[in-house]
């Protein structure tokens, strides 16, 4: 199996989103049916939600929408709001060596689930480079300040109201410039799902945010974050991606003050952090480094390195061949 990761620059709305729209809607769709259409809110729904919690992006929704072709379910699928729910693996860790703070993330999922899109924009005046998901989503990414951001699934089966996170890490990029104020965009609006985001900022302020649709978000200044929230709360999903061996191997090497960045980065693609269980939902696709200070990031795998930064970012093409382990 294979993935191809394109460098994509459209800094604003246009043409280019709109191919990357029509090529990735007919998986987007099958996707958004999977509960029945009835389990989908309706437009009016989605398009309050929108407004009564993230009203500096409605524009930005409008436009996309209007580039999709206008229908009522591009619409909804699009908002992101109460989406067909999903989960995925994932480690992150804020790396802190002198006064140049890294975020360090491994994304684990279906590859064939995986748009592979990494897209430069400047949708709501603010430059940002990210790992597109959900059509304008972010797995993980940075903005032109220094503001770098990721998400990891929180290990929790329940469901409720709120957005899909990818969105509300869209919203994070674009609408702030600081850890700070991530931590308060987060604070105020809802996931629909448990999610762990890992935030820092040029500066080196942190913070890990475990977010959940059925209590109030808890923030932390833990520095490792895997698929549980604090305590494990979901015991087969637990074992099955190892979130807590990961977690404290990641633990124990922050906290090592011989460990070195480059070996601390290395460890993601070795185990037990880096996966190949890509069969069962939860293999390593890409690992990023994110850079603060220099804007520039890394995507990392065994055998290829390709960095991208907001001075010179490469419209070019990856492609990652993976072997399914059929395990961790």
């Amino acid at each position: 199996m294979e993935i191809t990761f394109r460098g994509v620059r459209e800094l604003e709305l246009g043409q280019i989103w709109k191919a990357l729209f029509h090529r990735s809607w007919p998986p987007y769709e099958h996707w958004f049916l999977r509960e029945g259409e009835a389990k989908r809110p309706g437009f009016m729904s989605c398009k309050m939600a929108l407004e009564k919690y993230l009203p500096e992006i409605v524009p930005t929704w409008e436009r996309l929408v209007e580039l999709s072709g206008g229908g009522d379910r591009e619409a909804r699928l699009l908002s992101l709001y109460r989406p067909t729910p999903y989960m995925a693996g994932c480690s992150q860790a804020v790396w802190q060596r002198d006064g140049r703070p890294l975020l360090v993330r491994n994304y684990d999922y279906f590859p064939e689930r995986l748009e592979g899109t990494i897209l430069m924009s400047a949708w709501n005046g603010v430059k940002t480079i990210v790992q597109s998901d959900c059509l304008w989503g972010v797995l993980d990414g940075m903005n032109e300040h220094g503001l770098a951001v990721s998400l990891a699934f929180g290990g929790r089966r329940e469901v409720g109201d709120g957005f899909g996170i990818p969105l509300v890490l869209r919203a994070a990029l674009e609408l702030c410039t600081t850890a700070a104020e991530a931590r308060d965009l987060l604070a105020r609006v809802p996931t629909h799902m448990s999610y762990n985001v890992s935030a820092v900022d040029a500066a080196g302020s942190y913070f890990t945010a475990y977010l959940a649709p059925d209590r109030p978000p808890h923030f932390d200044d833990d520095r490792v974050a895997t698929n549980h929230q604090r305590e494990v709360e979901w015991e087969r999903h637990a074992t099955a991606v190892r979130t807590e061996e990961r977690h404290c191997f990641l633990s124990e090497k922050v906290a090592d003050h011989s460990e070195t960045t480059e070996r601390f980065v290395q460890r993601f693609l070795e185990p037990p952090v880096f996966s190949q269980a890509y069969g069962k939902g939860f293999g390593t696709l890409y690992t990023a480094v994110y850079d603060p200070v220099g804007r520039e990031v890394e995507y990392r795998w065994r055998n290829h390195t390709w960095r991208q930064s907001f001075d010179e970012f490469d419209e070019g093409a990856v492609t990652i061949h993976y072997k399914d382990a059929r395990g961790v």
